[in-house]
């Protein structure tokens, strides 16, 4: 006989049976209730305030570069060095919802989206499965707590600043450009302001000083490229009304633990043989690459360090220090390092990148409140081996 058991209905002899079973299927349904979504957009958002896109470099593709047609929500993020098939097969096995790739795999232009090549294959599967691609690449090399940073924590106790730091995307006042210039004479005054105040992107400010006996109207104009080319041509054909001209271009401030590269001087100085070892075993590798510097040897020590995840040639260029450490250089590069004195280090490209994905899933759990499940890739390595 077969029982059909309706809600707050079940028979006695049957209860014993029933109850494991009914148990599993609340836990079951209070799991599900419990499971956290994100919008794309507003996980965008967070990623952003995480580590801003623009931090990276001008050259780079980074942000969302596949995305499902809206609204996608997120449940799993699922992080990777590198995307290759193998990684989208295992994003897929997963249920990833969207994949952080730090590597963008869309950085050329594509003028096609066939079967034909392996990134337009990655391009159709994200596309046909809903599935997001975002890749911060520079942006996350410049952040305070980024790549950079994470590949310093391996050498030890020391103090680190970017080699080359970012601007910020914005000057402290508006404008790209500042003119100033003195007005002698009170009835010229009201003139001069009223003329500059009429054009578009222009913010005045003036105050009073003296000079060789005589008072001045001191006029500070903060203009936009566009204003500014107004301003001169307004100054040139009014050259009687002002006098003392002063045209300075505003920079953007740097920003202090942000930027590419970082140039690490540690508290202790360290044989170079002891910091191979230390890098070796932060990075988990039984091999590096090393190029003595001219006149130095294992045991010469190390104070200075430069380093930079990936690909170190142009921004470890020119950096004073002991040892440079970097995935990649150029042959003449190390060349170049080697003649000056400096001892290099090579772990290959991703080698130095990929330890960061296991600190980065800890730090957006936090940043995200553990909104979503955060998952790392089994399968992504790095496409060099020591044989």
């Amino acid at each position: 006989m077969r029982y059909s058991v309706l809600p707050h209905f079940c028979m006695l002899s049957s209860r014993v049976h029933l109850l494991p079973t009914t148990v599993q299927l609340v836990r079951s349904l209070i799991s599900t209730s419990s499971r956290s979504f994100m919008d794309l957009k507003a996980l965008l958002s967070s990623l952003n305030d995480f580590a801003s896109l623009s931090f990276a470099e001008s050259w780079d593709n980074v942000g969302l570069l596949v995305e499902p047609s809206p609204p996608h929500t997120v449940n799993t993020l699922f992080l990777t060095n590198d995307l290759t098939e193998e990684v989208m097969e295992e994003a897929l096995q997963k249920k990833a919802d969207l994949i952080l790739s730090y590597h963008p795999p869309i950085f050329r232009p594509m003028k096609r989206i066939t079967w034909k090549t392996w990134k337009e294959r990655l391009v159709i599967q994200a596309l046909e499965n809903r599935v997001g691609i975002y890749s911060p690449h520079t942006a996350y090399d410049a952040a305070p707590q980024g790549v950079n940073s994470w590949l310093a924590k391996g050498l030890g106790a020391c103090t680190s600043r970017p080699i080359h730091p970012s601007k910020a995307a914005s000057c402290l006042t508006e404008g790209t450009h500042r003119v100033e210039f003195s007005v002698s004479h009170t009835q010229d005054l009201g003139k001069v302001i009223s003329a500059v105040k009429g054009i578009a992107g222009v913010s005045v400010t003036s105050f009073s000083v003296r000079t060789e006996d005589e008072d001045q109207t001191r006029i500070s104009l903060n203009c936009t490229q566009q204003a500014l080319m107004e301003v001169v041509a307004f100054l040139s054909q009014n050259t009687q009304l002002y006098q003392k001209t002063e045209i300075v271009s505003l920079e953007k401030p740097l920003l202090l633990h942000t930027g590419m590269g970082r140039l690490c001087t540690l508290e202790e100085s360290v044989s170079l043989a002891t910091m191979v070892e230390r890098i070796k075993r932060h990075l988990k590798l039984s091999h590096v690459r090393l190029a003595l510097g001219v006149g130095r040897t294992l045991e010469s020590q190390v104070k200075v360090v430069a380093l930079c995840a990936g690909s170190g040639s142009r921004v470890l260029q020119g950096a004073e220090a002991d040892l440079y450490l970097t995935g990649e250089m150029s042959h003449h590069d190390i060349l170049d390092a080697a003649s000056q004195g400096i001892n290099v280090i090579l772990c290959e490209h991703s080698n130095t990148e990929r330890g960061f994905l296991s600190d980065l899933r800890d730090m957006l759990g936090a940043h995200l409140e553990k909104k979503i499940n955060i998952i790392l890739s089994e399968t992504d390595r790095d496409p060099l081996h020591v044989v």
